[in-house]
């Protein structure tokens, strides 16, 4: 059988991006509605019984969240970083007695992100190009054969015959160390750092939204930026970056096959 289906080892025995990734990492559709409750619940109940209430009802729904997560032998990860965020903003609204700074923490986070990405373009060090590398390194090519990345499932290790007949505790082989530093390829500095640009817009985006609508005291408006502009963007921005990610793969097998070629073929 020719080429590596999503979920299959790949020939050299690295890692391969199985099914539905996206929406794995994301907590699935399920996630992305659990992650968007709190701040449901916030708006709705603040616009009904006003700030108390909409302060109860975030905290409960985020805890029932959690518990529900728990209940369900599910990953807690998202639930608790949303527990924590959710916290924090209750309090600085609470002591401030303002619904609209429920919203800051989130304001805050999104700009200083956005700053960090855009800086990280100017000393040639694109973040998405660090993440993606270290996660899924290009000179191995673990991605080279999938036109896009499904997005079901995880990155995970592939076993090998070698890794299956290894006495278990025994270490793991080393990857290989590439021979040309991917920030030592033009193309790819250059696509990492589109890709780099597109995540600090967005988060410069929202800030930049969610600011309109605070210095308006627009909670409603708050609220409805947060969700639209959070997970679901979020999930259009991870399949451009591993459809991008993948064309690099290969670019880089490619390259990498076309100078073994030229190394191998005998002097004239």
């Amino acid at each position: 059988m020719s080429g590596t289906s999503p979920g299959e080892a790949s020939q050299d025995g690295g890692m391969t991006f199985d099914r539905h990734l996206v929406l794995d990492q994301l907590g699935g559709w399920r996630g992305m509605v659990d992650a968007s409750l709190p701040t449901i619940a916030f708006i709705v109940a603040n616009g009904i019984g006003g700030l108390t209430v909409g302060i109860w009802a975030a905290v409960v729904s985020a805890v029932l969240v959690f518990l529900l997560r728990l209940v369900r032998k599910e990953s807690i990860q998202q639930a608790m970083s949303g527990l924590f965020a959710v916290a924090v903003a209750v309090v600085i609204a609470a002591r401030t007695g303002e619904a609209r700074d429920f919203f800051v923490l989130g304001i805050v986070r999104n700009a200083v992100i956005g700053v960090v990405l855009l800086g990280s373009i100017l000393v040639r060090w694109p973040l998405v190009g660090v993440v993606a590398e270290f996660l899924a390194p290009s000179h191995l090519g673990a991605m080279s054969s999938h036109r896009l990345p499904s997005l079901r499932g995880r990155l995970r290790p592939q076993p090998t015959e070698a890794s299956t007949s290894a006495e278990v505790g025994a270490e793991r082989e080393r990857d290989p160390e590439p021979e040309v530093h991917w920030r030592d390829d033009p193309r790819m500095v250059r696509a990492y750092g589109w890709l780099t640009v597109l995540w600090g817009g967005v988060f410069l985006l929202r800030a930049a939204v969610q600011g309109v609508f605070y210095s308006l005291d627009e909670v409603g408006w708050l609220g409805t930026s947060s969700v639209v502009l959070g997970l679901p963007v979020t999930a259009v921005q991870l399949v451009v970056t591993l459809w991008v990610v993948a064309r690099l793969h290969r670019h880089r097998a490619e390259a990498e096959s076309t100078t073994g070629t030229d190394e191998e073929r005998p002097a004239a």
